[in-house]
């Protein structure tokens, strides 16, 4: 794919590499670009996540393998680079060698041009290997470790030696390690990296790096991260990812709230912090998501709105994480949520975003959010009124999902005071879409367009308690295998959140958040506990093997949008 020269020079890296090898030299020029330019280039960023990475091929996750036009999608969304994660660890051959295949290499090639001929930068790393082989977190043999690393870098870096300066490297994802032993060996691993593949040759010298530290967490990195010695000058930044706080991202223990002051400062003191440890070096946050799959939408769309504001106040670079199940859809090119892929290409430039307003105490009884028009089965149709926050906007224009304008006062109203709007849809409008007898359902979204900045997508959605499939309401807990209980969902298709106790008042998990407020106390954690497919609500095979263990009935609260008392159903593990 790339036209290069060689030569034969003698490299000294001691036993880690061959005495020689064939250093490249490419054809052409390189524009060299500083680290503080190229941050400034590549952002916002977006991840091709759970692909190249998968284990043991691509294509053997959730996602068919890359084809170019996801790019063009990526694009056109505004994004300007693209972190490609690639596990590499079925590719690589036997030692002393360690050759990866050559299929795969090309492969890799083929992929960062398809990045890099539509004008957007890349990112090659080295990904789930942290994990599976190179992990000196317990008792590896760190020299054979770093023999296979340099040995791997040395390929990867010489297949990409004569590509443009939109290519940067990153060494390793997220390498595990707490202490400061395995901090300092994560410094002698960034030292070889820069080492191996300067002495590589071609245009890699000149390259950006992105160097990490352990975890890629930014307490770990401003704990044990220092500059590798050498006489090595490529432009370089730091990589740290961004998942906080835990509970919301992750929708651990029911929270489903975000945006309180607190909350705030919480997010802006975490990136403050590492900025101030790095006051001189550009940073990069090469993951970071509030799932759209699993997170309420109001209280997600502040989350991105304050974390790309305050990455950009502290002068630092986003590359979203996207699992493709979460963002984009490759298969039909449509974004899940193109209120957040808005948001953070406005936040990013500055331009003011307005907001759907939504409960922020996270003691609260019941959660209110303005992303939804809630209408329950059996009620009679009156005038609901959302409010906003507006953030100096105001609202020009409101669309249906057929692309019919909403006209006022017929339809709706707005009145604005106090940096809020009060968006009041009539009855008349509501009740083309719902009614007390309509069938459960998501009947249209709604396009609110403001004079700047994002546009929120409102869903009408008519709504009753779901209903399990066959009557049945427990069954016995099986260890090692995942319970999958059909379901007919009345509303959202999703679950909210899971409240998991024993018969005996115990929780199933996580006593201690007994300390948290009603709805989060005593809530079991997404993925880990409980998950849902368009079909079942589904019981994980961890679960089944707490409940199992213990040996004692626990039942399952299954909670749904909107969070408000009834709106939910039990199952019961028994033993």
């Amino acid at each position: 794919m790339f036209t290069m020269k060689s030569r034969i020079v003698v490299v000294a890296l001691g036993a880690l590499l061959s005495p020689v090898f064939a250093a490249v030299q490419c054809p052409g020029t390189f524009t060299p670009i500083t680290a503080n330019d190229w941050i400034k280039k590549i952002d916002p960023g977006w991840n091709l996540g759970n692909t190249l990475d998968a284990v043991p091929n691509e294509g053997s996750w959730n996602n068919p393998a890359v084809t170019p036009d996801t790019f063009d999608d990526v694009k056109k969304a505004g994004f300007k680079s693209v972190r490609l994660p690639i596990t590499w660890t079925t590719k690589i051959g036997p030692a002393p060698d360690f050759k990866i295949n050559d299929a795969w290499l090309e492969r890799v090639a083929t992929v960062t041009k398809q990045v890099t001929d539509r004008g957007l930068y890349a990112i090659v790393n080295v990904h789930h290997d942290s994990w599976e082989w190179f992990d000196w977190s317990g008792n590896a043999n760190k020299k054979d470790l770093e023999a296979k690393f340099v040995k791997v870098w040395t390929q990867i870096a010489t297949k990409l030696a004569c590509t443009s300066s939109l290519v940067a490297f990153e060494p390793i994802n997220e390498p595990k390690g707490t202490t400061k032993a395995q901090g300092d060996f994560m410094n002698r691993v960034n030292e070889v990296f820069l080492k191996a593949i300067n002495d590589v040759g071609g245009f890699n010298p000149q390259r950006v790096v992105t160097l990490v530290g352990l975890g890629e967490d930014s307490i770990k990195t401003s704990q044990f991260f220092k500059k590798p010695p050498g006489s090595w000058k490529n432009p370089w930044a730091i990589q740290y990812h961004y998942y906080s706080p835990y509970d919301f991202v992750f929708s651990a223990w029911g929270k489903t709230i975000w945006g309180s002051n607190e909350d705030l400062t919480a997010m802006e003191t975490d990136l403050k912090l590492i900025r101030n440890n790095f006051t001189d070096v550009p940073l990069v946050i090469g993951e970071y998501a509030a799932s759209a799959a699993s997170t309420e939408s109001a209280a997600r769309w502040k989350w991105f709105d304050h974390f790309i504001r305050m990455a950009a106040k502290y002068n630092t670079a986003t590359i979203l994480w996207d699992n493709g199940g979460d963002f984009l859809d490759r298969k039909s090119h449509q974004w899940r949520d193109e209120t957040v892929m808005e948001i953070i290409v406005n936040a990013q430039k500055g331009v003011k975003n307005s907001l759907a307003d939504s409960t922020v105490d996270d003691k609260a009884d019941t959660q209110f959010t303005s992303a939804y028009i809630f209408h329950k089965v059996g009620a009679e149709v009156a005038d609901q009124s959302l409010p906003f926050l507006l953030n100096g906007n105001t609202v020009k224009k409101i669309t249906a999902s057929d692309g019919s304008a909403l006209s006022t006062p017929a339809d709706y109203t707005v009145s604005a005071g106090n940096g809020k709007a009060n968006i009041v849809f009539t009855k008349a409008f509501l009740a083309k879409h719902i009614s007390s007898s309509a069938p459960a359902g998501i009947k249209t979204t709604l396009t609110i367009q403001f004079s700047a900045g994002a546009s929120a997508r409102v869903q009408i959605v008519q709504w009753s308690v779901p209903q399990l499939q066959g009557g049945a309401k427990s069954s016995k807990a099986v260890a090692g295998k995942d319970l999958e209980i059909p379901i007919a969902w009345k509303g959202l298709p999703r679950v909210a959140a899971v409240k998991a106790t024993f018969n005996d008042g115990e929780f199933m998990a996580d006593d201690w958040t007994k300390y948290k407020g009603k709805l989060q106390a005593g809530y079991a954690t997404y993925n880990n506990h409980w998950k849902w497919d368009e079909k079942n609500i589904i019981i994980t095979k961890d679960a089944m093997g707490i409940v199992a263990q213990k040996k004692k009935p626990a039942t399952f609260t299954f909670e749904f949008f909107p969070r408000v008392p009834g709106n939910s159903i039990n199952y019961t593990l028994t033993v």
